[in-house]
């Protein structure tokens, strides 16, 4: 399995990429895994619902599954600091790539997402794992860099960007111990 993480300021564009290049990927014959960083009390559960009220009940975990999907939603008694190899741990084996969205301080190799006109500054000159920049801005860089420039508007290139240099991504999770 491969992991690429996708890091950048609230509006870079993140989410608008990553829904993206899901089928970019899929269209090479690749199945697609998402890690989602979100806000502290999100749901995915609604009230009334069977595994809401077992939840309710106080359920730690709770898996709801049919013939076409899963969910497993837990509970953590207290806040808990999960690093995003918890939850890429928490995956599926069979998935090629594992596309990471937020997760900006993780140690992963990561795409920074930019654009000049969110006013937000830039990430890589201080974040070694950043390996490219994805940008409608490139000519408005703040920084000079190395690192491969990508057009933000073009999935489908970033999909093949990431394809081409899929070996730098190939996720040993030894390394994050």
């Amino acid at each position: 399995m491969k992991a690429v993480g996708f890091a950048g300021y609230s509006g870079s564009g993140k989410t608008h990429l990553v829904e993206r290049l899901i089928p970019a990927l899929k269209m090479r014959g690749l199945r697609v895994s998402v890690v989602k960083h979100a806000h502290h009390d999100f749901d995915i559960d609604h009230p009334g619902k069977d595994t809401w009220r077992h939840r309710e009940a106080g359920a730690f975990e709770v898996v709801v599954a049919s013939d076409r999907r899963l969910a497993l939603m837990r509970e953590f008694e207290r806040p808990s600091t999960l690093k995003v190899h918890h939850l890429i741990a928490e995956l599926y084996e069979g998935v090629d790539w594992v596309l990471v969205e937020g997760f900006k301080e993780s140690n992963l190799l990561k795409v920074e997402v930019w654009r000049a006109a969110s006013g937000k500054p830039v990430r890589y000159p201080d974040d070694d794992f950043i390996v490219a920049i994805a940008t409608d801005s490139a000519d408005q860089l703040p920084q000079s860099t190395l690192r491969p420039v990508l057009d933000l508007n073009d999935p489908d290139a970033v999909a093949q960007w990431l394809v081409d240099n899929g070996d730098r991504f190939e996720y040993d999770p030894e390394r994050y111990v």
